[in-house]
């Protein structure tokens, strides 16, 4: 082989490692680039849920009075909480429409006779006074004003809720059109959540009352008591009412209380 001739297949050798160098530096670079540059947020593996400490659900009633921020700030929550309208006043159907249309559950907060003497309501409060028919008729009528209505629970009713007839007779009415029952637990005489059993209606019972008390840091202590038993039950279920404070103290808890595990649902997903 002539000497020009090695030169050349020198000079290409060269050629080729010099080639190969270049291309395994930036193979380098370009890895290092890789490694250290934050990965884009929508390729990340989402994160792992916590696991279900417990299953709560929550009730707000006495909606029905009221067309304001406070019955928006409800509707505007994204967790399912279930909605209780009271029928005859003058944003019952109104607001029963607009939370069904916008996806949240709602039921009938039934007016209901109590030991002491109330006021309004006068066209559908049923006690052990009335007649069989009157008392199916005022359900029945109930359950048509409250748009989408799932099921009921009851309005005060300490009377009512006592009363094996009146109870018989409602939960005819909802095992008709199968609809659930909560029993509120007005009063310790109560035999509705009894009596629905028998007749084969899903049904369950309050078991924290969340604002008996207006006071923000003790409506956020029987939420805290509400996750309590949920822990312990694997379900629980609490009553608040359409107040400002309520509002407040959920929208700031809910997200919380996700974090630490607990699930919230709507009232038909934890009756049986």
């Amino acid at each position: 082989m002539t000497k020009k001739a090695n030169r050349l297949q020198t000079n290409i050798i060269l050629f080729l490692l010099i080639v190969v160098v270049g291309l395994t530096i930036a193979l380098v670079f370009t890895l290092r680039e890789l490694k250290t540059r934050p990965v884009p947020e929508e390729i990340l593996p989402p994160k792992p849920a916590p696991p279900i400490v417990g299953k709560i659900a929550i009730i707000i009633d006495d909606f029905g009075y009221r067309n304001d921020a406070v019955s928006d700030g409800f509707l505007a929550l994204k967790t399912p909480i279930t909605f209780s309208v009271i029928p005859g006043h003058e944003y019952s159907q109104s607001f029963a429409k607009k939370a069904y249309k916008r996806g949240h559950e709602v039921i009938v907060h039934m007016p209901m006779e109590t030991n002491t003497p109330t006021y309004g309501e006068e066209e559908y409060i049923i006690g052990p006074s009335q007649t069989s028919q009157e008392i199916e008729r005022r359900v029945k009528k109930a359950l048509q004003i409250v748009t989408g209505a799932a099921g009921m629970n009851n309005h005060q009713g300490s009377r009512a809720t006592a009363d094996k007839r009146v109870m018989t007779i409602v939960g005819g009415v909802l095992k008709d059109q199968g609809k659930y029952f909560v029993d509120s637990r007005t009063t310790t005489k109560t035999v509705a959540e009894t009596t629905m059993r028998k007749l084969g209606v899903p049904t369950n019972r309050r078991h924290v009352f969340l604002d008996n008390d207006n006071d923000p840091d003790l409506i956020r202590l029987q939420l805290d008591e509400l996750a309590e038993k949920a822990r312990q039950k694997g379900v629980a279920i609490g009553v608040g009412h359409a107040r400002k404070n309520t509002l407040k103290v959920i929208q700031e808890a809910i997200p919380e209380l996700e974090e630490e595990g607990y699930q919230f649902m709507f009232v038909s997903q934890v009756v049986d």
